[in-house]
């Protein structure tokens, strides 16, 4: 979800409360307070969904159990294809009654503890496993009031995932937000090239936790090295200045009051 006016968005990432919490109260008291800040700073809220395969509440539960406003330009609920389809139906049911129209369909990190839709769940047919393409076709289909939005991994064989890109779009995904880039992407040009009007958001690591980083990107990157998060934010405010930025991991104490000069332009 890009808004058009002329500051590129800020997707602020927030993990809700993982169900075998025990602070369950306190967690939910810190999503409370990263929600209602992201909404008075003008950003997106980007909710995830059992990131990493871990059993979590959802984006939707913990906005209806704290009473918080979701302003409808400013959630972005991600929706994998690990549910059941009632539980598919109740997040996008929940959503529509919120007020949120924006979803992030992916496939998802899987777990023996989630399960996962069925082709015919997704009325999707010459096909062994629900994607991301078939949960956006449903979705459009049964909702099409919402946004849907898709994911881009630059570190895919560049010519598959532009294949899967091509079936994304012609399912009705209407905007993209990549995996995280720390500089110029080759792919990330490719992508901003072949489809110039199509809205973009690059994802920036705001974490120092490099072994987490090489688990998404696909190779290894020293924990010893070099990783300043604002500064590699910094660099790609530069060289992608039309796209928005989604940041994973952003430390809320130490990083969000420079997120938000960043965005007045207090600071370049």
């Amino acid at each position: 979800m890009v808004k058009n006016d002329c500051r590129p968005d800020y997707h602020i990432e927030i993990i809700p409360p993982k169900q075998d919490s025990q602070k369950l109260e306190e967690d939910l008291s810190l999503f409370a307070s990263k929600f209602e800040r992201v909404m008075k700073s003008g950003f997106i809220a980007s909710i995830t969904d059992n990131a990493m395969g871990l059993l979590a509440f959802q984006g939707h539960e913990c906005i209806e159990e704290l009473g918080l406003h979701a302003r409808p330009d400013q959630v972005l609920i991600h929706l994998n294809t690990f549910h059941t389809k009632q539980a598919l139906h109740e997040i996008l049911d929940s959503c529509e009654r919120l007020g949120i129209r924006s979803i992030l369909a992916i496939s998802g990190d899987g777990s023996p503890r989630l399960p996962k839709l069925r082709p015919k769940d997704v009325e999707a047919e010459n096909t062994a496993s629900v994607t991301s393409v078939e949960l956006t076709q449903y979705i459009l289909k049964h909702y099409p009031s919402f946004t849907v939005g898709v994911a881009f991994n630059p570190y895919e064989p560049e010519e598959h995932e532009f294949e899967k890109l091509e079936r994304k779009l012609d399912a009705g995904a209407s905007f993209v937000i990549t995996q995280p880039i720390t500089g110029k992407n080759g792919a990330v040009d490719r992508l901003l090239s072949r489809y110039p009007c199509l809205p973009v958001v690059v994802e920036a690591w705001m974490s120092k936790k490099l072994y987490l980083l090489s688990d998404v990107v696909g190779y290894p990157i020293p924990e010893d090295a070099v990783f300043d998060p604002i500064e590699t934010l910094r660099n790609l405010r530069a060289l992608y200045p039309d796209c928005g930025q989604y940041l994973s991991l952003l430390g809320f104490k130490t990083q969000y009051e420079t997120i938000e000069s960043m965005a007045r332009g207090d600071i370049l």
